[in-house]
């Protein structure tokens, strides 16, 4: 077993289409805080939007890359097949009116592992579950016009990574990466990191279906966290001695990186907690216009031309 364990999860990364459209939902209905308008630094053609609480720190995040045109993808085996938010557990109620009277069609609520879950689709079909969690102390974003604080999302939950060989996904989550098995419920297995709750859970579902097709509406990749670099390069050297394939540490500006496959396939990211988003602009001002990192700024007018236009809302005043 691992001497260290992750702290948690760090982000989310998925595939949309339309960045607009992408911008409108998570802002908008979700109520999310664009913290981060950035390009692929890998395909800068396309953006990489950030969004998470007031100064997107690591656990609230969830992450895009709108790709114009991008197909839509399959749900399936060797995916993560849901990302779910924390709110607190006395806002289900509001939740359900808020996403209903959105347009959405919405699965429950309904009781899984002791909590209760709302399940929706966003624009581009990906499955986002909304998580009564007792006790989430974090704040959330509360500068968006028709989510009141109260209610706001608390940041990332918990992740389900659908497994046609689950056994060998646990054994890579405990036996490697030093999560510990907290509970089942029917065919899922819940792994918790740290002290578990919200913002520390990884569910692996039994999934015979066909593998899945990664695409629109379907998730690239899932991070957890690492408090700074010393700690990534032990897990790094930890992750090699374990017969993995794990990149070496990737600059990502706001953080750094090192990238590996599980068993099943899901591409596995971890991260650090540092430097954050601030770096390049105030925190007030997150989200509002494009940053670039250094080896990139030569080339802004170009990116720039590339890229559509995008309205962001101004955050509502008290």
């Amino acid at each position: 077993m691992s001497t260290i364990a992750p702290h948690g999860l760090h982000h989310v990364t998925a595939i949309a289409s339309d960045p607009q459209r992408n911008v409108d939902f998570y802002t908008r209905v979700l109520g999310l805080r664009l913290v981060k308008q950035t390009v692929n630094f890998d395909a800068p053609d396309t953006y990489h939007l950030y969004y998470g609480d007031a100064r997107g720190a690591p656990s609230t995040l969830l992450t895009f890359f709108p790709w114009r045109g991008v197909p839509a993808g399959r749900q399936g085996s060797g995916l993560t097949t849901a990302t779910a938010f924390s709110v607190p557990p006395e806002s289900m109620g509001w939740w359900q009116r808020h996403l209903t009277g959105a347009g959405l069609v919405l699965d429950g609520p309904r009781t899984r592992d002791g909590e209760e879950v709302l399940t929706l689709r966003d624009p581009d079909g990906m499955v986002i579950d909304i998580v009564a969690a007792p006790g989430d102390t974090r704040s959330g974003w509360d500068g968006v016009a028709g989510v009141p604080a109260e209610h706001a999302v608390r940041g990332l939950h918990s992740v389900t990574m659908s497994e046609r060989l689950p056994d060998a996904t646990a054994e890579m989550l405990a036996g490697v990466l030093g999560m510990h098995l907290q509970g089942e419920d029917g065919d899922r297995a819940r792994f918790a990191m740290a002290g578990g709750g919200a913002g520390a859970v990884v569910d692996v579902a039994a999934d015979a279906r066909p593998r899945g097709l990664q695409a629109g509406g379907t998730v690239h990749h899932i991070a957890f966290r690492a408090p700074d670099q010393e700690t990534q390069a032990r897990w790094r050297r930890e992750l090699v001695e374990a017969g993995l394939r794990v990149t070496g540490i990737v600059d990502r500006q706001y953080f750094t990186s090192i990238y590996f496959h599980e068993p099943g396939g899901v591409l596995l990211e971890i991260a650090t907690d540092q430097p954050g988003f601030a770096i390049d602009e105030p925190l007030l001002e997150l989200g509002r216009s494009l940053k670039l990192p250094p080896w990139l700024e030569p080339s802004r007018e170009q990116i720039a031309r590339a890229l559509p236009p995008l309205h962001v809302d101004a955050p509502a005043t008290p």
